[in-house]
């Protein structure tokens, strides 16, 4: 479960959870999120009877102090803001035009603790982007196969002497991935369970050695027009339906 799923269990969850100890003081995570349906409540549009449009593209403006405690946490927060925004989106009965986008930003005009959001809806078309979070960093997954190891031969290289030079490879075929063991040393975990091969679905955890990588599908826009909707602020689209029936 998310940090920053459930927004009345949010505060607790972010003075108590694993940003406590990042946001004595300034902005809070929980202050974004409130600000963010706000504006998505503020400036929602009603089209028809059965189309209520709200911005996909929110910018989050912040004091420099502020934005790079944020951006300490890497792409993780941005993950939640998504998650929180689209499940209030649908509590509302909410729609996008477009794939969401939530972008952090530095604001020198803004003293420490404030916070603005800037919000504009933009139709685009959607294509799914692979992507790996390893220890803080972000990797995107460019290849139709992508070897992860601690070798310097390897696509990704880890710094773990519990990995082999070639430990792991990942597979993807454009809407769909699969991880495969390639024969290594001490053997590799999905989940928590020893693989050697296995589909791979959105938000799976590989574990070779001491570390852990996070399997993530994010939605990318290419922008069209400005659609018909409120107007003026980058991660993720609702994954329903994205995910075809497993591998047998």
């Amino acid at each position: 479960m998310g940090l920053l799923d459930n927004f009345e269990k949010g505060l607790e969850r972010a003075v108590n959870g694993a940003f406590a100890k990042t946001f004595r003081s300034g902005l809070q995570p929980v202050e974004i999120t409130a600000a963010l349906r706000r504006e998505l409540d503020t400036q929602a549009a009603v089209v028809s009877r059965d189309r209520v449009l709200v911005p996909n593209r929110l910018a989050v403006r912040m004091s420099a102090d502020d934005y790079e405690r944020m951006r300490s946490l890497g792409p993780a927060l941005t993950d939640e803001l998504s998650q929180l925004v689209q499940r209030h989106a649908a509590s509302q009965g909410f729609q996008f035009a477009g794939p969401l986008e939530i972008t952090l930003q530095s604001d020198p005009g803004l003293s420490l603790g404030m916070v603005q959001v800037d919000s504009s809806n933009v139709k685009g078309e959607v294509s799914w982007a692979p992507v790996v979070d390893i220890n803080g960093q972000r990797h995107p997954l460019t290849k139709a196969r992508t070897v992860i190891g601690r070798g310097s031969d390897a696509d990704i290289t880890v710094e773990d002497t519990g990995t082999s030079r070639r430990h792991v490879e990942i597979v993807w075929d454009g809407r769909r991935a699969k991880v495969r063991d390639l024969g290594s040393t001490n053997g590799s975990k999905l989940n928590g369970s020893p693989v050697t091969e296995a589909v791979l679905e959105p938000d799976s955890v590989i574990t070779i050695g001491r570390t852990n990588i996070t399997f993530r599908v994010l939605a990318q826009a290419a922008p069209v027009r400005p659609a018909d909707g409120p107007g003026d602020a980058t991660q993720r689209n609702n994954m329903d339906g994205f995910w075809g029936p497993r591998d047998q």
